[in-house]
């Protein structure tokens, strides 16, 4: 018998690694690029194989992210490639308790001791190894390069770890002002550190034995240093196994000693066989050229488009000079007096600005004839500050002004300028020849030219010929509009599917300009652009990018011949324009460049508490530029002379800082007679500290307040951190109370404020947000210090807006704690508290009068710099506000100038929340006045601000003042922020030369109407949310009298829709449900005379009760600004006639329709894994579906409930095969949960990969509903009235399902559900019931029924960013697990973008887990039943499939 030797095949994002084993000993190993051919690199690697070994009999076993088609197409078996690493792990390497494995594109950690736990990369955690060579490329090196220059690192400066985008954006200034290359090297690696260890320990610690496994781990030696450093390890802690790159395969091959032998021979056949397979299926978009004759059409159009140049040498007369110093590439123009052109350049700056500037001054005096003098110059650009400086430029000018100037020498009328740069978007938009509007991209989708270069790189390919391979793509590829890190992951599904580079150069193109339109300008209707426009940029020297702006616009536009150089020609228009007679430029001559001698150091600075990292440049003992500095004070105190000392600014997030928290003092420990307690300096305390440390003090508690928060208070926290995505001012709570916990503070109180006090009284409604109100059980359920050091943490559910009930409910929670108090102590510490609330409030009010006096008398520009509370924070404003004093303006905030504004109600949106009340008042207040502009803080993640910023921008527009966003992170990079605010006040400054005021502008105001009164003679349009259930609910409706759609499609054209009209934080839910009524709105089908929309609204303090906002805007942005909206709530939150039409039948046969959803729902899932017949059970519920819409009709209890107790029976007595399946708990956000599309048919996903879903029932959500009104009343605000009707609710629901519960009770197969008050004592052991954003605690109850019923796998399915799903999904795994040793739990981000292939390898890793553990418990294989396999003799197909599937 022929030797079998084992084989391992593990494909990657960007790599195959082979290796062959004989009896466990590698002979045969190889680790090559594949370039995005798959199919070419095994086949080359397999013919090397055969070279060296021979025909041998092999056993084989694919694994790899990119590995699942390929081993399809080839046969193969596939294997997750976790359990791939982890039998290699435990086979070579048994003392290990955690693994750490960096990939190309995917991180993972895997905890095999204390309980077997795995953790991959969601849809945000970027790339590592691809980041780390994205990284490299800005340092103009490669990954080994960078390795070394780390080796020599002094200091590790703060770079965002969120994405590659991010730190893209952290790195690039740190190049342009000069930081060490070592430094800037070491800080890449720390970074991807800590976003491998913030993100995916997610709430558990790593410690014990660490393997360090994969490529970028096994190459880079600072990568694996910096691990050590950060995780605190010891060397004899770590294991860093001898072929650690090519673990995975290696653990692949240990797994093919199960699997059948083949031949090598027979192997390499199959791969020849599928060389003209075209894998991708892919229907691609429209071809950007049809042929050469439309291509060459092009060309000679846009080669109009020129400026005139002269040869330097025929040069008569003098000259002026613009560079621009960009953020990847140096620019330089040289124009005579009559505009000609005389000299270029434009080139990378190779990671250093200022040697390139230098490089090209020297260059220009050589080639610059004798008797031409250079008048005047003029820079702009990231580089601007360090050049103006170290060369002496005449002028500086902000990058938005040049290239608008230069746009206008093209077109005198030009409206509308898109300019994208290397790793920057600006889009312009003028009125009256004026910049009205400047829209910059957010760190967050940046990285657009670079993307298309790093990705051309990653090829092998110069941008050039990547471009040119494009043109006659015949396919271009989908890839999206989203994060370039999501398009990475797009691309690669694109790849795995067989797409060619063409079509996927192609498809990039489009997808860099659909990011700039619907992503960053947000556009919505391309009337909005004008009818003049100019793109410009480096990235539109790409054809193709030009090309698919002109397509998708439908727009012929101008792209100037030197659109790449359009910042440094503008400089070079505006040193013409700005040169006096006579003057003498002081720019540097050659001796002066010569004589540069430039000096960095790095030092922390000392002049205020920010401590920041200074960058300092000397280039001689009198010049000195320093970069890094918030405020001013880091230069001046460096020695830089020309910063005079800091000026009196009026600075009010100062001032309410100092007042917040120095204001106060604690009691001393002799004094205190009930000792201490922790408070955290976090969220909403920037907001009630004055509360509450009063309320404290009073009650004789001596109030010990968190530490200033900080980088290293943050990491402090990082490793009990349980969602990734959560925003930053949440995150550092985690590192607040840690703190606390480490200076041995035994008591904390972080309440959970569900309603601030409701400062004005026409506002909807007074929520917190729900990261604010629900954070501190993400803590409790997190932080594992307050469970091991015995914390007493106290974190209530209150509301501060009723004192008397407020009173009541402090005296509940203090006497089970502290037996010594008295309500009548509590009655006074309250009132104390309020006197000093409302003292401290009115102070900042006066401050902000004061202020605005002082503005008036000395014509004073100032900014609101409109945020929440805690953007006080200087850790998470950056110095934002320093740096707008450093521009002299005032600054202000929101809540010191709200009170002044008189508001015009009401608004489009639901104002819910009481912070963004105030965003909205300020806005109003902001629009009057000339010299005072709004900007926004947003912290990236705050879903809340999807609905925010576009009503305040809608405010602002009605005076068609400038609004401006400033997204912020734990990136402290300001270069955009600072090109934000010199554009703003830049263009108040031509707004006031040009004397437009707003008193001359009429207001403009979008008529929105609320209210609008249902019409029962209307199609009423609905979305659809779950398919099973929804068909009910229509039939219930249409047979009560209504005339109700509820909308099938579900394709990707909805989503589209959805994207173009709904802001893209938004959350996917929204997306999808607007995107679904604009689509049938414009298919032709319905009268839109007689149509109106229905959408539903809860109430609560989830952005699900603004859906309706964000619907209105997309009507009108869509032109159907007349079709009525109904808001479906059973709050009533809508005066518009739907209570008189919901007669008593409706109710009747809308609750027997959803119980009939539920209940065909639960039987279908539970035996449609092991039917005989395939198809079987879908027709008996087919069935099923028809007999139950036709008993709604007559809606008789009799014939209901027999419809149960028969359905029930049949699906009991179901033929089925005695097989045992994993079962798997589907649990999330209810649209996500029940909407295949939402989550890309997850059902079907389950049982296709050999399990069973199991799904709680719909009725839950309405039950739970009246379980939260129960607790408002009895413990936040709630009415005894509400009280009652909630309990009606729930006797009402138990009525109708009492046949269904106890027959499912006396079935074989099926189990009845909990009761809901049962469910909610249950769920209070993890999560209060005082959660009631979103799903609230039933998403947590949920979980716990599943796992207690046995089934112990769950899938928590959350829209990407989901704020309630922080708290009540993601941050209550971790104390599940605890609680429930076998819990196999996974939590999956759904989202426009997200990547499916990632989706599914979460799903199977938690499967193979799940496979493991039903192993263990029989002891044996659960088997499949390979009838359903049985191939068709003739059909040769169906025997591969068949094969492949085994």
């Amino acid at each position: 018998m022929k030797k079998t030797y084992n084989m391992g095949i593990d494909v990657g994002s960007t790599t195959v690694k082979t290796v062959i084993l004989d009896r466990d000993e590698i002979i045969f190993k190889e680790y090559r690029r594949h370039f995005s051919d798959v199919k070419k690199a095994v086949k080359e690697i397999l013919q090397d194989v055969y070279k060296k070994l021979g025909d041998i009999n092999i056993s084989v076993v694919v694994t790899g992210s990119g590995g699942m088609d390929i081993s399809n197409y080839l046969n193969l078996k596939f294997v997750q490639e976790v359990i791939s690493s982890t039998k290699a792990i435990e086979t070579y390497n048994p003392e290990t308790d955690v693994v750490i494995e960096l990939g190309g594109e995917d991180a993972k950690i895997t905890y095999l001791s204390g309980g077997i736990d795995q953790r991959m990369n969601g849809i945000c955690a970027g790339g590592t190894g691809a980041f780390i060579d994205q990284m490299a490329t800005l340092l103009k090196t490669d990954a080994s390069g960078l390795n070394e220059m780390a080796k020599d690192y002094k200091v590790i400066y703060p770079i965002a770890s969120r994405c590659g985008v991010f730190a893209k954006t952290d790195i690039q200034p740190l190049i342009n002002d000069g930081a060490k290359k070592s430094d800037i090297a070491m800080s890449i690696f720390n970074a991807v550190v800590v976003q491998t260890v913030s993100v995916l320990s997610c709430g558990r610690k790593i410690e014990g034995k660490v393997a360090f496994l994969g490529g970028p781990l096994y190459f880079l030696s600072e990568l694996r240093r910096a691990f050590q450093n950060v995780l605190n390890l010891k060397d004899e802690d770590i294991i860093f196994p001898k072929d650690a790159q090519l673990y995975i395969a290696l653990g692949a091959a240990l797994l093919s000693k199960e699997e059948e032998s083949i031949s090598l021979g027979n192997l390499l056949d199959r791969c020849r066989k599928i060389e003209s397979i075209d894998i991708s299926g892919n229907k691609g978009l429209e071809p950007l050229f049809n042929n050469e004759k439309d291509y060459n059409e092009f060309l000679n159009r846009h080669n109009k488009d020129s400026i005139k140049s002269i040869d330097i040498g025929e040069l008569k007369g003098n000259v002026y000079l613009g560079i621009d110093a960009g953020s990847t590439t140096t620019k330089a123009a040289i124009m005579d007096e009559n505009y000609n052109l005389v000299y270029t350049y434009y080139s990378s700056n190779e990671g250093s600005p200022l040697q390139t500037s230098i490089k090209v001054l020297k260059e220009i005096y050589k080639v610059l004839p004798k008797e031409c003098k250079i008048l005047n110059s003029c820079v702009t650009g990231y580089g601007e500050a360090l050049l103006k400086k170290a060369l002496k430029v005449d002028l500086g000018e902000i990058e938005t002004i040049a290239h608008y100037k230069a746009a206008k020498f093209f077109n005198k009328d030009v409206d509308f300028i898109l300019d994208i740069g290397g790793q920057d978007m600006k889009c312009l938009e003028i009125k009256n020849g004026v910049i009205d509007s400047i829209i910059l991209n957010e760190a967050c989708s940046s990285g657009c030219g670079s993307f298309l270069e790093t990705f051309a790189k990653s090829l092998s390919m110069s941008i050039e010929d990547f471009a040119k391979i494009g043109i006659y793509s015949k396919n271009p590829v989908d890839l999206g509009s989203r994060c370039t890190v999501f398009m990475n992951s797009k691309v690669k599904q694109a790849q795995k599917e067989g797409a060619t580079v063409a079509d996927i150069s192609a498809g990039l193109s489009y997808s860099v300009i659909k990011n700039a339109l619907f992503k960053v300008i947000k556009i919505r209707d391309f009337s909005q652009l004008g009818k003049n426009i100019v793109v410009q940029g480096g990235t539109f020297y790409n054809d193709l990018v030009l090309r698919a702006f002109e397509k998708l616009t439908g727009r012929e536009v101008i792209r100037p011949n030197i659109s790449g150089i359009m910042g440094a020609f503008g400089c070079a228009l505006i040193a013409k324009s700005q040169y006096k007679e006579g003057k003498e430029s002081t720019l540097l001559d050659e001796q002066g460049l010569n004589n540069i001698k430039l000096d960095t150091t790095v030092k922390r600075c000392k002049g205020c508490l920010n401590k920041c990292l200074l960058t300092i440049n000397k280039f001689s003992e009198n010049e000195i530029f320093i970069s890094g500095n918030r405020c001013e004070n880091g230069a001046f105190l460096n020695g830089d002379k020309s910063i005079k000392k800091e000026k009196t600014n009026i600075n009010l997030f100062k001032y309410k800082y100092d007042r917040l928290f120095k204001h106060y003092k604690s009691l001393k420990t002799e004094e205190a007679k009930r000792g201490e307690i922790g408070i955290p300096r976090v969220l909403n305390m920037y907001e009630d500290y004055p509360f509450w440390h009063t309320f404290f003090t009073a009650l004789g508690f001596k109030v010990v307040l968190s530490e200033r928060s900080s980088k290293k208070l943050y990491e402090k926290g990082i490793d009990s951190i349980s969602s990734e995505t959560v925003c930053y001012p949440g995150k550092m709570v985690h590192g607040h109370i840690q703190s606390l916990i480490d200076r041995g503070i035994k008591t904390i109180f972080y309440p959970a404020v569900v309603n601030e006090y409701k400062e004005d009284k026409s506002a909807d409604n007074n929520y917190n947000c729900p990261v604010v109100i629900s954070y501190s059980e993400v803590i409790k359920n997190n932080l594992e210090d307050i469970r091991r050091k015995n914390i007493k943490y106290l974190n209530p559910f209150l509301s501060l807006n009723d004192k008397e009930r407020l009173k009541k409910r402090l005296y509940e929670v203090f006497k089970e704690e502290f037996k010594d108090i008295s309500k009548k102590e509590i009655i006074e510490a309250v009132n104390k508290a309020t006197a000093e609330e409302q003292s401290f409030k009115a102070e900042i009010r006066k401050a902000g009068e004061d202020a605005l006096k002082i503005i008036k008398e000395k014509n004073l520009k100032a900014i609101v710099l409109a945020g929440r509370p805690y953007h006080l924070d200087p850790e998470i404003n950056h110095g934002i506000p320093e740096l707008i004093n450093s521009l002299d303006m005032a600054v202000l905030t929101e809540d010191s100038i709200c009170h002044l504004a008189d508001m015009n109600r009401p608004l489009r949106v639901v104002d819910q929340w009481v912070y963004h009340s105030r965003l909205y008042k300020a806005a109003t207040f902001v629009k009057n006045f000339d010299n005072i502009e709004l900007v926004q803080l947003n912290s990236f993640g705050c879903g809340l601000d999807a609905v925010t910023t576009e009503q305040v921008q809608e405010i602002l527009n009605e005076k068609s003042k400038i609004y401006t966003v400033i997204k912020i992170d734990e990136g402290n990079n300001l270069g955009a922020a600072k090109i934000r605010l010199r554009s703003l006040k830049a263009a108040m400054k031509e707004r006031e030369e040009n004397n437009i005021s707003v008193k001359n502008i009429k207001e403009h105001k979008i008529p929105y109407v609320k209210n609008t009164r249902l019409n029962l003679k209307h199609t009423l349009l609905a979305p659809q949310m779950s398919p099973i259930h929804f068909q009910f609910l229509e039939r219930a409706l249409n047979d009560s009298g209504w005339n109700v759609v509820i909308l099938k499609e579900t394709d990707r054209a909805v989503i589209e829709e959805g994207l173009k009209y709904v802001n893209n934080d938004a959350c996917y839910p929204a997306i999808i449900v607007v995107g679904q009524l604009i689509h049938a709105l414009k298919s032709g089908k319905y009268d839109l005379n007689n149509t109106s929309v229905a959408i539903t609204q809860t109430g609560g303090g989830c952005r699900a009760t603004n859906y309706i906002g964000f619907l209105r805007k997309a009507l009108y942005e869509a032109g159907f600004k007349d079709i009525p909206v109904i808001s479906i709530s059973a709050n009533g939150i809508e005066d518009n006639g739907l209570k008189e039409n919901i007669s008593f039948s409706l109710i009747n046969r809308a609750i027997m329709g959803t119980v009939y959803g539920d209940l065909l729902m639960k039987v279908l899932y539970r035996v449609r894994p092991y039917e005989k017949g395939k198809g079987s059970a879908n027709q008996l519920y087919d069935k099923w579906v028809e007999i139950c819409k036709d008993s709604l009709k007559d809606g008789k209890f009799s014939t209901f409930n027999k419809n149960i107790k028969n359905i029930i029976k049949e699906f009991d007595n179901f033929e089925i095969n005695d097989i045992k399946k994993p079962r798997v708990g589907l649990v999330g956000e209810i649209l996500v949960k029940f909407h295949p599309t939402a989550n890309n048919n997850v059902v079907d996903v389950v049982e296709r990969e050999g399990a069973e879903a199991v799904m709680p029932e719909l009725i839950n959500f309405f039950t739970a509903w009246s379980v939260n009104t129960i607790f408002k009343s009895d413990y936040l605000e709630g009415s005894k009235k509400s009280k009652m009707t909630a309990k009606l609710v729930i006797s009402l629901a138990n009525f109708y399902q009492k046949t269904y519960v106890k027959e499912l009770k006396n079935s074989k197969r099926f189990r009845p559900p909990k009761d809901i008050r049962e469910l909610a004592k249950e769920t209070e052991k993890v999560v209060s019931i005082g959660n009631q954003t979103g799903e609230g605690w039933l998403l947590t109850g949920e979980m716990i029924e599943l796992i207690e019923s046995g089934v112990e796998n769950v899938i928590c399915m959350q829209p990407f960013g989901c704020l309630p799903n922080h708290i009540i999904g993601k941050g209550s795994i971790k104390e599940l697990k605890r609680i429930y040793k076998n819990a196999n739990i996974i939590p999956i981000d759904y989202d426009p973008s997200a990547s499916e292939v990632n989706q599914i390898n979460r799903i199977k890793l938690m499967l193979s887990k799940a496979f493991k553990n039903m192993k263990n418990e029989n002891n044996e294989m659960t088997f499949i039943d390979f009838n359903e396999y049985k191939a068709n003799k003739s059909d040769k197909e169906e025997k591969e499939r068949a094969l492949a599937k085994c």
